[in-house]
């Protein structure tokens, strides 16, 4: 069914999933201006009806503004959705075209007088304590948005803070595209094996295979033995290549191309970042906040000293194991010898060398045991025994953007459907941002009085296939498809029918990652994994001998993975609320400050790797990144009480999962996460879980000694 206005056009599909099979850039322009204007009529409707002494009520205030968001949800949700992983020139033109007026509309409705001035009496009135905890959190989280989106302001101050919105947004998009296209532009073309030798055979397939699905229009192909290999900057094939390339000046060239993408010539994201962060101070400051991170942490757990202590506690268990491991690395590199000091080109290398030699177990033993259907197998039968669901292969169901999305339905337990899930899993370079992430299809809400399930888009880039061979994932691409299906099951398995506070919506940024990371424990239980790892071509169970290898590499450099992630954090916090863009210091220089505290070799000089940092600069992690490691102590504190309860008993499994379902992954954003939290665990969150997990503390189960 679609809007009688524009019968032809998909964006106007008004039921049933996104036509995503018959979306094309000519047809965002249209659909926008008609939903443009369709929604502009809308809130002057809603605004005059408050302002004619109606009393507020759910239903003229919530009601009417989630009835103007449907559209948006049908609209302009799957035109982002594509630029991320069907992105072209034509569709950047035409999302570009209209963004300034839908950034321009949004702040229209959050910064409507009548309605905040009726939400305001609505909270003040005799009715508010008839309304739900949900529908309260959601009425007092439009307020709070309303004043961050400057509704207090003078005429003068909103007009300076709407440009400030309407540029951010364009500055984002241009930051992504930036990437996407340095990304794409890159490669390492090699044809003499000696530059491949004792390179992985899956590796070199891939590189094979890359060079000619490139040179396709060229006479002759590529071959996985002969060569030529094509390496490019896509995380598939530059992580494998640093870690088993033993040309160490191929390793350098292509290191320094990845931590330089998007820094010269007409990519240069550096310009974009200092405006970025001139921009998001000025806002901050017209509404009063001392620093973007300040105005931020507003909407999440944390406040900046919380965050800053969590930092120091981490960094200081960290150090000394970091140190140790560097340690370790070059004392390998020396009795292999290498005589130029270790660099950053070679800890990729050196480390898988090391982790070869310590546990006598490589990513390629590993490999064949994880094709992609026995990863979801075993992915989905974990789900249905902690949470009671089924997942259905339902690919003819739903219309697709590319042939390798596939398409799930789930139900519960009494067979009855709850939501659905799209899959996109492999790397595509050419018009597919990097990354991994979980967003929105469509939201549970009710509509007409019916209730529309949940859909969710779960976006990875693995190791595509390569010839007849499917797709064999690493063990860490394994985690990486276990942790947006975490965020995918808080998405389904709510039980919230506003879509302000359904699934992720409405749940504090700090707390978001909590179901992803809890996730990711499952990939090291020993009746999941073994459930899961079968060899693609003899069926063999993963050997008993690997699992425990796996098992113990699990802490590997684990004080150096902690470090590179507070790295990050500690970056995005000091630029969004120590540094001043005006001041004598550069982005650099605190980057490189930062560096010397969290990571134990020396700054690297020409990295630029700022200029591809996406989750702050293009994404929703600003002032946020901070996030993952908060939301990893919840995680890894949720996982405890599995253990608690007993990994070896099914039932006290089962119903611990029960639990986990019926408060995390139900709640939404309808009740505030900790208060969630303590529901589920029964006290507030520990850290020392998430550091035993990481063996950065004794386990008290291990004898001294």
């Amino acid at each position: 069914m679609t809007d009688a206005h524009s019968p032809d056009n998909p964006l106007l599909t008004i039921e049933g999933l996104p036509p995503f099979d018959r979306i094309r850039a000519e047809h965002v322009e249209p659909a926008v201006r008609h939903i443009l204007e369709r929604t502009t009529s809308g809130i002057q409707t809603i605004e005059q009806i408050l302002q004619d002494a109606s009393p507020p009520t759910w239903e003229n205030t919530i009601g009417a503004l989630e009835e103007l968001g449907r559209v948006w949800e049908r609209s302009w949700s799957p035109v982002s959705h594509l630029l991320g992983v069907a992105n072209s020139e034509e569709l950047r033109e035409a999302h570009e075209s209209v963004l300034p007026d839908v950034v321009a509309l949004g702040l229209r409705i959050r910064q409507s007088r009548p309605v905040y001035q009726a939400l305001k009496a609505f909270r003040d009135g005799p009715d508010w304590d008839g309304l739900s905890e949900t529908q309260q959190r959601i009425i007092d989280d439009r307020v709070r948005d309303a004043e961050l989106a400057g509704i207090a302001l003078s005429e003068d101050d909103q007009q300076r803070f709407n440009e400030i919105a309407t540029r951010l947004s364009q500055l984002s998009t241009e930051f992504s595209n930036h990437v996407l296209d340095a990304t794409k532009a890159w490669d390492l073309t090699l044809d003499d094996p000696t530059d491949v030798a004792e390179m992985p055979e899956t590796l070199k397939q891939l590189a094979s295979q890359s060079f000619n699905n490139q040179a396709q229009d060229q006479a002759g192909d590529g071959d996985p033995e002969t060569g030529p290999w094509r390496f490019t900057l896509d995380v598939p094939s530059a992580m494998p290549f640093l870690q088993h390339c033993r040309n160490r000046d191929l390793r350098e060239r292509l290191y320094l191309a990845y931590v330089t993408r998007a820094s010269s010539a007409e990519l240069d994201n550096a310009p974009l970042i200092d405006e970025i962060l001139q921009l998001r101070r000025e806002r901050a400051g017209l509404l009063g906040f001392t620093s973007f991170a300040e105005m931020s942490v507003v909407t999440k757990m944390a406040d900046v000293p919380s965050v800053e202590s969590m930092f120091q506690l981490l960094r200081d268990a960290s150090w000394q194991a970091g140190l140790d491991d560097l340690e370790d690395l070059r004392s390998l590199a020396t009795a292999h010898g290498q005589q130029q000091p270790l660099n950053h080109w070679d800890q990729a290398f050196w480390a898988e060398r090391l982790r070869e030699e310590r546990f006598d177990m490589t990513d390629e033993q590993l490999r064949p045991y994880f094709p992609l259907e026995r990863v979801l197998d075993g992915l989905f039968a974990l789900v249905g025994r902690l949470f009671g669901i089924s997942v259905e292969p339902a690919d003819g169901e739903a219309p697709k953007w590319h042939a390798d999305v596939r398409f799930f339905r789930v139900h519960d337990d009494n067979g009855a459907p709850i939501a659905a899930f799209y899959l996109d899993p492999y790397s595509r370079p050419e018009n597919k941002r990097g990354g991994a992430w979980m967003d929105e299809c469509l939201a549970r809400r009710r509509v007409d009085a019916k209730l529309q399930l949940p859909v969710a888009h779960l976006i990875c880039n693995g190791t595509p296939p390569v010839g007849t061979r499917p797709s064999l994932m690493t063990f860490r691409e394994v985690e990486t498809l276990f942790h947006e299906f975490g965020h995918g099951l808080q998405h389904m398995l709510t039980i919230v029918d506003y879509p302000d506070a359904s699934g992720i919506n409405g749940v504090e940024w700090d707390a978001v990652e909590l179901p992803s990371q809890f996730m990711e424990n499952w990939c090291y239980h020993r009746p999941t994994l073994l459930g899961i790892a079968r060899h693609f071509e003899t069926g063999e169970v993963l050997p008993e001998d690997l699992f425990e290898k796996l098992c113990r590499a699990r802490t590997f450099r684990a004080g150096s993975l902690m470090l590179r992630q507070l790295n990050f954090g500690m970056v995005d916090m000091q630029l969004h609320h120590q540094y001043d863009p005006s001041g004598s210091e550069t982005v650099r220089d605190v980057k490189q400050r930062i560096a010397r505290l969290t990571s134990v070799l020396e700054p690297l000089p020409e990295d630029r790797s700022l200029c591809a940092f996406q989750h702050i600069f293009a994404g929703g992690y600003a002032a946020g990144y901070y996030s993952y490691k908060w939301a990893e102590v919840l995680s890894a504190d949720a996982f405890s009480a599995f253990e608690d309860a007993g990994l070896d008993n099914e039932q006290a499994v089962s119903a611990t999962g029960r639990k986990f379902r019926d408060t995390v992954l139900a709640s939404g954003g309808g009740r505030h996460p900790m208060d969630v939290f303590r529901d589920f665990r029964g006290r507030e969150p520990s850290p020392q879980p998430l550091l035993r997990h990481n063996g950065l503390v004794a386990d008290p189960d291990t004898p001294a000694g």
